[in-house]
């Protein structure tokens, strides 16, 4: 049968139905998941289209699956970052989600003061276990859509559930039908999607969702999660690690719009970023991340790599307000006491620092030349220059001059009495037998001890 597409402007063949495969035996897929030794990444060479929604956002897990992997955040905490969240967002909701745990009395007073904020940035969402006193918390609490977990793979059906496709499904469909007969939006976790049986469970399970969709009139999301780590976003990779595969399955084979998709990732395999944006360009509205990429093991897909991403994407911010990101890690650092791998894009504190002293020089000249972007201007976090042996005379200057912020006639060459001398006491120092990098407190002593009036003129307040 043909259908003219409106998206393509072509005629399309309609989509195959698939029904449940209620097999005897899981499909555990040996062949690409040895476990003694690393997975394997098959390619069957089937291209699927691109196809970018109109529009696409984040959603953030940080309060339900990156709080996991932590020690609980205080309802203060959960406020503070609610509220940067909010900020960062912007008045256009691209970051349009965050997701909460109702169980506890903690959990429950920081729904109510994130909800009594009044923002429709980011909604408050839940995710709860499938009963019927969960649900009525829901209700209770005045949160109109949660989380549900629908394990999706035979290594959760058939070795954490014990149970066959067809009971899963069942016990799955009536879990989704009371939070309907509640009211409640359901969001269907389809958890360890890259391990699934895709056209044998995945997509009649997503057909028979859209079916009550379409009966109730309540949408119903479908979350695809990477739970391992498995997903591979490489042209022409099968299925079942395929993200473009699965995106486009999802919406070709059952029918489900790319606002009702939404791609939750985990780094195991480093590829959290690169799968979270693949999602979004082969058809998922949503992408659901954690801030600073918190979460167990490897983490979720960090929040804020997202939110460049998008920007990359989109070519504006649409609102945020990205130096938000800047906020966001020193509230972890210094009011929870995380520690943030220096290296880490974005938000490490060495994340635009040059040691090399060839590189220090470049930035001294041009800091175009070494930086990813005016981080200044968009993250207030402007290059900076460790300094160790390597650093030469151009990195002692690029510190003085960044340290004390001085800029224009007041910024001082390489070549400046100052940088010498404090250069002298620095290759001192690591004649002795120093291999650590300098810090500013330690350069700032010595250069009390050189230029005390240089020090007092352009100590910063």
């Amino acid at each position: 049968m043909l259908e003219f597409s409106k998206r393509t402007n072509t005629l399309e063949q309609s989509a195959c139905k698939y029904s449940l495969q209620d097999v005897k035996e899981p499909n555990l897929y040996r062949h690409l998941f040895p476990y003694d030794s690393i997975p394997r990444i098959p390619f069957n060479h089937r291209l699927v289209p691109m196809h970018v929604p109109d529009e696409i956002w984040i959603t953030d897990t940080t309060f339900r699956d990156g709080q996991q992997a932590r020690a609980p955040f205080t309802v203060k905490q959960i406020v503070d970052l609610f509220d940067l969240l909010h900020k960062l967002s912007g008045p256009n909701g691209v970051i349009r989600q965050s997701e909460f745990f109702l169980y506890t009395d903690k959990d429950k007073e920081a729904v109510r003061k994130c909800m009594e904020r009044g923002y429709q940035y980011p909604e408050v969402t839940s995710w709860i276990r499938a009963s019927k006193k969960d649900f009525e918390l829901v209700k209770e609490m005045g949160v109109r859509e949660t989380g549900i977990l629908v394990s999706c793979s035979d290594y959760h059906i058939f070795k954490k559930l014990n149970m066959t496709r067809k009971q899963a499904m069942d016990m799955y469909l009536s879990v989704v039908k009371m939070a309907l007969e509640y009211g409640i939006r359901p969001r269907c976790h389809f958890e360890d999607i890259t391990r699934a049986d895709f056209y044998g469970f995945v997509v009649p399970f997503a057909i028979e969702l859209k079916k009550l969709m379409d009966e109730s009139g309540i949408p119903i999301k479908i979350r695809a999660c990477d739970t391992l780590g498995y997903g591979v976003s490489y042209p022409g990779v099968a299925l079942p690690r395929s993200v473009p595969g699965i995106i486009y399955g999802l919406r070709h084979f059952a029918g489900i719009p790319s606002e009702l998709i939404e791609w939750h990732g985990h780094n195991d395999f480093y590829k959290a970023v690169t799968n979270s944006a693949t999602a979004w360009l082969y058809g998922a509205s949503a992408v659901n991340c954690t801030m600073l990429g918190i979460g167990e093991r490897t983490g979720n897909c960090p929040l804020e790599a997202m939110v460049i991403e998008y920007v990359a994407l989109r070519g504006d911010t649409n609102g945020m307000d990205l130096s938000v990101i800047t906020e966001i890690a020193e509230y972890f650092e210094k009011e929870i006491g995380y520690e943030i791998p220096p290296n880490t894009p974005f938000v490490g504190r060495n994340f635009n620092v040059t040691q090399a002293g060839i590189h220090a020089d470049g930035l001294l000249k041009d800091e175009e030349i070494y930086n990813i972007f005016d981080t200044g201007k968009i993250l207030k976090r402007p290059p900076r220059v460790a300094v160790s042996q390597h650093s030469g005379l151009a990195g002692i200057a690029h510190w003085i001059n960044s340290y004390f912020g001085l800029e224009g006639e007041n910024a001082i060459d390489k070549r400046d009495p100052v940088v010498i001398k404090l250069k002298e006491l620095v290759d001192k120092e690591y004649a002795q037998g120093r291999t650590t990098v300098m810090s500013d407190g330690e350069l700032e002593d010595m250069l009390k001890q050189i230029a005390p009036d240089f020090v007092e003129r352009f100590k910063k307040e």
